[in-house]
Order: structure tokens, then C-alpha cells, then sequence
């Protein structure tokens, strides 16, 4: 049986021409100066903000939200979103198809993602996953306490944190089963009777032409070679993102239930999602 992420089996890329160059060189340069120079600014702003307010967040956000919304208009890549952003306490939760979720789910919502320890580690994303205030997360045991509680502080303080329920990165073409666990922090005595979650469904349209899984990064891919693909692309494709309504934690009697929710709505937003 043939599974949907063998790499063996994607067709590789073909080699860059200098006209593609050309673009990664172009692109490259103005997004590398935009995150990095919107990673310096946030980081000052930080430093004034975080002895006034401590753990909220007032300013900073605008920041990321405006890099990365801008980030898609220096890579050609159409944006556009559908529904109502959640004005209430809670978490949202979406399919995970691409490293451009960073840039499509902060470009329009104030949200703080929620990722595996590893990332803070890696060059680059990891200093600016640290820098937006991700939150990280150990599969130590001994360390379900401490999360939960750094949990309980940020969601009750406003922030909207965002998990991936799938649990790892997709081609973008499919929904995996939700992960039940993750909803587990959801249902303690601090948190189920004041939180709501958002579903949001995430969809890549390829460029025209071009293989439909052009922006999905999952597997073993390595981030250069696919940042590359993206920068050199002579046409682009879009990112549409779909806000569904919230729902109360309160009205699920388990975090399977909840999780069973979530994922039929996410799956409702895509045309693959059935």
C-alpha cells in the first residue's frame, strides 16, 4: 500500500534557472529584512513592554501581524480568509500542511503557537518562536505540572495559543486524525469553565500548473531546499484561511468529544477534508 508521505514517490524539483535565482535573491533579501528587522524591533519593543504589562502582550502582536501579512505580499502569495476571529477566551486549533502556517495564521489573528521543544533549537525559527512568545512543550512527564500551569496563566490572561491537533506536518492535501491528548489540558478545573476553542481550516492552492502538494513541507524535507522552491516560483499560488465558530469546552463531556468536533469542522473548511 502506497502512503501519501513517501517522499520517494514526490517528483524532484527541477533545477533553479538563473532567472529563478534571480527571485530567490530578490525575495530573499526583502523577507530577510522584514522578519529579521521585525525581529529586532519586537525584541526592543519587548523590553519596554514586558516591565509594564509582564505577561500580556499589548503592542507586540501588531508587530508579528504586520510581518507576516507582508511576508505574503513579498512571495506573490494570495491571502484571503473567511468568518469572524474569536473575541473570546481560548485556543485555536488547525491542520498543519506548511512552515507558511507561521506567517498565515499570525496574519490576521493575535495568536501564540504551541510546539515541540525541539523548534526553540532550531537557527532562525527557533529565535523568532521564542521571540513571539510560542510556547514550548516537553513529552517528559515529569513536566506535565509546570506546562500546565504556564498553560492556565496564558490562556487566562487573553492569549489565544495555537495547537496543531494532527501532531505533525501534512502535504497539505489531507486532515490527520485529531490527537485527543492535546485536548486533555482543556478540561482541568481552571480552565473548562472559561475557555473556548476556534477551529480553522487551512488551504494552499498550488501555482497553476504545478504539483498540489507545492506548499506542503512534511517528512523528511529539508526547509532550504523547499524555502528555495517558494522564492523561485515564477507564479504563485494562494493561502485561504477559514475562521469556524467558537465552541465552549464547557459543552463537550471529554476532550475526545472535543477533539472529534474540532477536526470535522477543520475537515468541513477543505475540499479534501471529507
Amino acid at each position: 500500500m502506497t502512503r501519501w508521505d513517501d517522499l520517494s514517490l514526490y517528483p524532484p524539483d527541477p533545477a533553479l534557472t538563473p532567472a529563478d535565482w534571480a527571485r530567490v535573491l530578490g525575495r530573499g533579501l526583502v523577507l530577510a529584512t522584514l522578519t529579521f528587522g521585525g525581529l529586532g524591533l519586537l525584541l526592543l519593543l519587548r523590553l519596554i513592554e514586558r516591565p509594564i504589562h509582564g505577561l500580556h502582550r499589548p503592542w507586540t502582536p501588531f508587530l508579528t501581524q504586520f510581518v507576516c501579512r507582508n511576508a505574503f505580499r513579498i512571495l506573490g502569495i494570495g491571502f484571503s480568509t473567511t468568518g469572524t476571529r474569536m473575541t473570546e477566551r481560548g485556543a485555536v486549533v488547525a491542520n498543519h500542511g506548511s512552515w507558511l502556517d507561521i506567517f498565515a495564521l499570525n496574519a490576521r489573528k493575535r495568536i501564540y503557537f504551541v510546539s515541540k521543544a525541539e523548534v526553540a533549537k532550531w537557527p532562525g525559527i527557533g529565535w523568532l518562536a521564542r521571540a513571539t512568545g510560542t510556547v514550548f512543550i516537553t513529552r517528559d512527564p515529569s513536566e506535565a505540572k509546570v506546562q500546565q500551569a504556564i498553560f492556565e496563566a496564558r490562556l487566562l490572561a487573553g492569549h489565544k495559543l495555537l495547537f496543531f491537533p494532527e501532531g505533525t506536518s501534512t502535504d497539505a492535501r489531507r486532515v490527520l486524525p485529531f490527537k485527543s491528548t492535546l485536548f486533555e489540558a482543556f478540561f482541568t478545573d481552571g480552565l473548562r469553565h472559561e475557555m473556548h476553542i476556534q477551529p480553522v481550516s487551512v488551504l494552499y492552492n498550488a501555482p497553476d500548473g504545478a504539483d498540489q502538494r507545492f506548499y506542503g513541507w512534511w517528512g523528511d524535507m529539508d526547509f532550504g531546499p523547499h524555502l528555495l522552491k517558494v522564492l523561485a516560483a515564477r507564479r504563485q499560488g494562494s493561502v485561504h484561511i477559514t475562521y469556524h465558530p467558537p465552541v465552549r469546552v464547557d459543552d463537550f463531556p471529554n476532550r475526545k468529544s472535543l477533539a472529534a468536533y474540532c477536526e470535522e469542522a477543520v475537515r468541513a473548511g477543505l475540499p479534501f477534508g471529507a
